[in-house]
């Protein structure tokens, strides 16, 4: 048991992933921390750090910033701010290879076309990201196509039970079943 709090504490840790619009608001958001324990200090940290980095181009390359004692990774596609964040003991490269592994399997997911509207029609595909990406804090994956790839074989297993299905296929499972029964 020791043994394992030590390797946790060496192992880097994500406090959040944000995917936010060009307004500010959510798209897709999953927090590993309890450094904002209610959803109103969660908008706040979502609305500080998107005020302070909206004026910023971080569209070639990701941009590092400190915000509330964690460092902020991130970077702009079209209309979507992505933002990784750790806390500020966290080495930057790290966060920045999660940051970057996140805007690559998202890419290869809505076929380069990274846009709010794609990414919103493809919600579930984002969300099973993340939990390819990042399990409690844990880093588990930072290569785009391998997250893509994990997340696209997640949304063809139509043998999946029901309650493993993500909402889309959960849908086009009852659509098949009506539509067979209506036939009969």
């Amino acid at each position: 048991m020791g043994s394992f709090s030590v390797y946790r504490e060496a192992c880097p840790s994500i406090k959040n992933i944000l995917l936010l619009d060009s307004e500010g608001k959510r798209v897709a958001i999953k927090y590993y921390s309890d450094d904002w324990p209610t959803n109103a200090a969660k908008s706040a940290f979502e609305k500080s750090v998107f005020t302070k980095t909206q004026k910023i181009n971080a569209r070639t390359e990701a941009e590092i910033g400190m915000f509330e004692n964690s460092i902020v990774v991130y970077k702009f596609i079209q209309d979507l701010h992505f933002f990784v964040t750790g806390g500020e003991e966290e080495n930057e490269l790290i966060l920045a290879t999660v940051l970057q592994g996140f805007v690559d399997a998202v890419s290869l997911l809505l076929r380069n076309n990274v846009d709010k509207t794609e990414a919103l029609e493809n919600l579930d595909l984002i969300l099973l990201c993340l939990d390819e990406i990042v399990d409690g804090g844990m880093i588990l994956e930072t290569d785009g196509s391998i997250i893509a790839g994990k997340v696209a074989s997640h949304n063809m297993d139509e043998t999946a039970p029901l309650a493993e299905q993500t909402i889309s296929q959960a849908l086009a499972t009852a659509r098949e079943h009506l539509t067979r029964s209506l036939l009969k």
